[in-house]
């Protein structure tokens, strides 16, 4: 047998409450299917309009991850905490930070979202990133139960060099846990998540915020599951949930061997 694997989709908020107990509510949920591997999307625990400050910053050993890593330990789930607004020491800027625990609620690996979200497209200005966020600068993978994953967070994906690196340190599995806009989502979202799979030929995880957040922010949605050859495993079309799917590894290598495109990368 697989090991299952599940994606949540939820509709984050400024409450920070609510959205822990949605948030909880849907990987008890995920465990009860059979998951052991469960991600959270971008921003699970509080989500409104960019540029509006955000509640009290979190220390990667804060009462965020304490929360979080009692219902990993519950379960006994490897969770992915898609991102959380982490403290930095002396700073005013804080992280956008992906935090993996353990099923045994122990913190696997922490990665800072590398490339922020400065767009210009005509009446989406209020969205930049940088005004409140440091960028991070390490690739990280981790070693977990379902063998090497590889993270990032949303507008991450628009860059296929990240997942390459990723790919190329051993991950089998990519997460991109996001908080997608509706406008670029539509467009852009499956096409982009499939591409990253078909290119790594590596399983995506990608957990999602959908709907209205307050504050005129509005996410895609469309959690899903990819598999290696770019199929479309599972995928929540509208509303909160969770999508899930057997992750069948040794088909993963057959077609790394079939198809072994990554060993014939020339430029790097």
């Amino acid at each position: 047998s697989h090991p299952v694997a599940a994606v949540v989709q939820m509709t984050s908020t400024a409450d920070v409450e609510a959205s822990f107990a949605t948030a909880e509510a849907l990987v008890e949920r995920a465990a009860a299917q059979g998951a052991t591997f469960v991600g959270l999307p971008e921003n699970f625990g509080f989500l409104r309009s960019e540029g509006q400050p955000v509640p009290d910053p979190q220390p990667l050993d804060g009462p965020w991850v304490e929360r979080m890593a009692a219902l990993a330990r519950r379960l006994h789930v490897t969770l992915l905490l898609g991102s959380i607004p982490e403290q930095v020491e002396g700073d005013t800027l804080i992280r956008n930070t992906s935090v993996l625990l353990g099923p045994d609620g122990s913190t696997l690996a922490a990665y800072r979202k590398i490339h922020l979200f400065d767009i210009d497209l005509p009446g989406m200005e209020h969205l930049k990133e940088s005004k409140a966020v440091r960028p991070g600068e390490e690739v990280v993978v981790a070693e977990t139960a379902l063998g090497v994953v590889g993270l990032s967070v949303c507008y991450d994906l628009r860059f296929p060099e990240l997942y390459r690196e990723l790919a190329r340190r051993g991950a089998l599995t990519l997460c991109v846990p996001a908080a997608f806009t509706e406008r670029t989502g539509r467009d852009h979202w499956e096409l982009l998540l499939r591409a990253r799979a078909v290119e790594n030929l590596a399983w995506v995880l990608a957990p999602a915020q959908a709907g209205h957040h307050g504050g005129g922010r509005t996410s895609w949605g469309h959690a899903m599951i990819v598999d290696p050859w770019g199929q479309v495993a599972a995928e929540v079309e509208d509303g909160q949930g969770i999508a899930v799917a057997e992750l069948d590894f040794e088909r993963q290598e057959r077609l790394r061997q079939q198809l072994p495109a990554l060993a014939h990368t020339r430029l790097l």
